[in-house]
């Protein structure tokens, strides 16, 4: 064997000049029937007849290229009779992503229906009065789709992505989804088993019981409600509830469908037939934030605290303008693990990598974090560490937030870093069509304006220069004479941690 392949070497040196040559003067006859092959088939004896990637194809056209700027799709929205809007923006996408979305979330939630919007997650693209779920999960599958539900505390979300010749199936098989649930009796018992092990699951996850807690303990009323519903509450969960839940809050005018990579006109002809006839229940009153501030604590014996300090920002995404500075705010300070490639903190600029990460190694993770609603929204710094360094931790957390709010001590390098980075995060985000469609349903439920990049880049530097500084002051400042905030997670004392898990929550 071995003398076979040195013989077949000195072979392949002696004529590889000629072989060479021949290759590449060669041309009909490299494509129809070609002598050499690569190495691992001359090795093993075979001969390929496979064409060169770089000779062209007979008979095959290529598409002419995309220009170097495409002009954005206009978003054009319908308002049906019933009050139902469509809307939708085109793309050169060959995908498309269609969404129903609902302004319903677990804030509408009940005492009698606590939990219903975390079952109705779980129950979505089940089994509806014109398919059973075998025959759902065959039609997604056979075009190749995906289809995805999600619920917030404000609003529900049911999307559908194929390709766009197949439109017409994905608008006709989501608004059945949607508007015909069956909820059999076994499989709303089978998700009910599965919600109570993802509740379990979800409980030993410190990040987001604080997500929870900063909510529970920031307000009274429906913002309270939790996103995950409690083992009492999936006690008391069955079809019953969910079926008069949908009846009193999927009415028509709190419904948008959107779509993102589809003529309007198009996807108008296809939808309008399915929901016009779509029931227009009144709301009886919409949920209003009650801000209150407050405190959390949660024993355990980990060794470690996980603690968060947040505020309120008033108005929420109503108020545009101080979103995205409190967007361009969160990207100034960062943060994120101790731990990444390198070392701690390499590579990294935001202030709390900086200033927090790279001089306390105690420090496990430390970043900045926001939640914005309609009407409002909640800002703040959550971290890890060490329960013997926990005080010291808070300490730094409020540091670093009056020193964000203090004048003079950004400088502008930092600034433009953060600025450069939200429009660069924001600008990617665009390119998915799931997100592409909810800014189309948040246009379509807010009524808010959506800036094309160019607008929102001149929109950002115009207001970002002295923004950031006076929003981050107005949000933490509880003193002030206009009454932003009050705290919701403050140490009283320097012993004392507030919002905090796995310490001990003595004074």
């Amino acid at each position: 064997m071995y003398r076979t392949t040195a013989s077949r070497l000195r072979a392949l040196k002696g004529g590889m000049g000629h072989r060479g040559l021949a290759r590449f003067v060669s041309t009909s006859a490299v494509a129809t029937k070609s002598t050499s092959g690569s190495f691992f088939s001359w090795l093993t004896g075979e001969r390929s007849s496979s064409v060169p990637l770089d000779f062209p194809l007979k008979d095959i056209a290529l598409p002419p290229p995309l220009p170097d700027y495409v002009e954005p799709g206009k978003t054009r929205i319908t308002t049906l009779p019933n009050g139902l809007k469509i809307a939708s923006e085109t793309s050169v996408n060959p995908a498309a992503s269609i969404g129903l979305y609902v302004d319903c979330g677990s804030i509408y939630e009940t005492p009698a229906s606590f939990g219903a919007t975390h079952l109705l997650e779980r129950m979505a693209f089940k089994t509806t009065t014109n398919r059973s779920h075998l025959r759902i999960v065959r039609e997604v599958e056979a075009i190749g789709g995906n289809v995805t539900s999600s619920v917030s505390r404000e609003h529900m979300s049911y999307t559908y992505d194929a390709l766009k010749t197949y439109v017409p199936q994905m608008v006709e098989l989501l608004v059945d989804c949607v508007r015909n649930p069956a909820f059999l009796d076994w499989e709303v018992s089978e998700q009910l088993q599965k919600m109570s092990a993802e509740i379990s699951e979800y409980s030993k996850n410190p990040q987001h019981v604080l997500l929870e807690a900063i909510h529970s303990a920031g307000y009274s009323g429906p913002y309270a409600n939790s996103l995950l519903a409690s083992e009492s509450a999936v006690n008391r969960l069955n079809s019953t509830v969910l079926e008069e839940f949908v009846a009193e809050n999927y009415s028509a005018s709190r419904m948008v469908l959107a779509a993102s990579g589809i003529e309007h006109d198009e996807l108008l002809k296809y939808a309008e037939p399915l929901l016009s006839d779509l029931p227009n229940v009144p709301r009886s009153s919409e949920p209003k934030p009650v801000y209150t501030g407050g405190d959390f604590r949660h024993q355990g014996d980990s060794g470690m605290t996980h603690f968060a300090l947040a505020f309120e920002l008033l108005g929420g995404w109503a108020k545009e303008k101080d979103s995205i500075i409190l967007t361009v705010l969160q990207m100034l300070m960062g943060g994120g693990g101790s731990f990444s490639a390198g070392g701690p903190g390499k590579g990294m600029y935001s202030r709390l990598y900086l200033r927090v990460l790279n001089e306390h190694p105690q420090i496990q993770s430390f970043s900045a974090f926001s939640s914005i609603y309609n009407h409002t929204g909640l800002f703040g710094i959550q971290a890890s560490t060490g329960s013997d360094f926990a005080t010291n931790a808070i300490d730094i957390a409020v540091r670093e937030l009056i020193s964000v709010a203090t004048p003079g001590e950004v400088d502008q390098v930092q600034l433009d870093r953060a600025k450069q980075s939200t429009k660069s995060a924001i600008l990617m985000n665009l390119e998915s069509r799931m997100v592409a469609s909810e800014d189309i349903v948040r246009d379509g439920i807010l009524v808010l304006t959506l800036l094309p990049a160019g607008d929102g880049h001149a929109f950002g530097d115009e207001m970002m220069d002295a923004g950031a500084v006076g929003v981050e002051a107005k949000t933490i400042d509880g003193k002030s004479r206009v009454p932003w905030v009050k705290p919701t997670v403050w140490p009283e004392n320097n012993r004392r941690l507030i919002g905090a898990k796995g310490v001990d929550g003595g004074g």
